[in-house]
């Protein structure tokens, strides 16, 4: 009895159509590639089941470029992390980072890794949201550019506005750092590539470096570079192949008269001052540029995270 009700059940049931197997057929054929066209979302045209089940991609190219920028920001921020680290390495910091507290005046290495350190992390944040379709980091990405954007931007006009007091601070910067001249290896070839460059000595003068217990000429030094300057302050000789580093030693026991035919008596602020205007459609054009590829990054990061709000929006994400 049972038998023959199951048999009667069997027949009874709905015979599939053929058009119906064909659709099933199709649905399986079909590679799962549907994408919601953000077009489509934005003219508020319907959006099927099938298109609603699966999260599309924004578009492909604004995505490259965003990646592509960002990568190479990234791979400059561990060339920067590289070389301060390497250089670190050679002063002997990384098997003893309490000398990082023990050092005087300003460490160009710290500048290096603090820059490597900003651009390696716009660049993850930039490259990871970006192929993630992660809205926190484009919008941490996006911000942290316009944050450096504005502050790039005040810096200047801040100091057009108050050229005195930048005056002032600079000259600060370099008589402390006159003073640890001897101390780090890195300052010294910073202050001598200065000098060298602008043909200059001292914050505004040779008298400078009295700062340093080095070149003091007071009775209480002993040391042989007393009342000297260094090398980098000393006039170059174009028939000397091989540079003199001693030029400079017992040259401010002479008359001021006579300093100007062994070292650059002008001061390397008055030099800087002086450089600024004649270079200045060069600095312009540096800060330009820069300004320009920032706006570029801000509008590409800003329109994906439009795209991919737009696309959840649509699909109630």
């Amino acid at each position: 009895m049972d038998g023959q009700r199951m048999i009667a059940m069997w027949h009874a049931r709905p015979m599939a159509s053929a058009h119906d197997s064909a659709l099933r057929r199709k649905e399986l054929l079909t590679p799962a590639t549907t994408c919601v066209n953000l077009g489509d979302i934005r003219r508020n045209k319907p959006v099927t089941e099938d298109q609603d089940a699966m999260i599309p991609l924004t578009r492909g190219p604004l995505r490259s470029q965003i990646l592509e920028t960002d990568s190479r920001l990234q791979l400059a921020g561990v060339v920067f992390l590289g070389v301060g680290l390497w250089a670190w390495s050679e002063k002997g910091v990384l098997s003893d980072l309490t000398k990082v507290t023990r050092m005087h005046g300003i460490d160009p290495v710290v500048l290096v890794l603090m820059v490597g350190v900003v651009m390696f992390t716009l660049g993850f944040a930039g490259c990871v949201g970006a192929l993630r379709e992660n809205i926190c980091l484009l919008k941490f990405f996006c911000g942290a550019i316009v944050l450096i954007f504005f502050l790039e931007l005040a810096v200047a006009v801040l100091a057009f506005l108050f050229q005195d007091w930048v005056r002032d601070r600079f000259r600060e910067f370099f008589e402390s750092n006159i003073r640890s001249y001897r101390d780090d290896i890195d300052l010294q070839n910073l202050i001598d590539s200065l000098q060298k460059a602008n043909q200059c000595c001292g914050a505004y003068g040779p008298e400078d470096w009295d700062l340093n217990v080095y070149f003091n000429c007071s009775g209480a030094s002993y040391s042989r570079e007393k009342c000297g300057v260094p090398f980098s302050c000393c006039v170059p000789d174009p028939a000397q192949k091989v540079v003199n580093t001693q030029c400079g030693y017992d040259v401010r026991t002479q008359l001021k008269g006579k300093w100007e035919e062994s070292i650059f008596t002008k001061g390397c602020i008055p030099a800087l001052e002086g450089w600024l205007p004649r270079n200045i459609y060069i600095v312009a054009g540096v800060f330009i540029a820069i300004s320009l590829l920032q706006i570029f990054g801000i509008f590409l990061a800003r329109t994906l995270i439009s795209d991919i709000e737009a696309v959840k929006a649509g699909h109630h994400f």
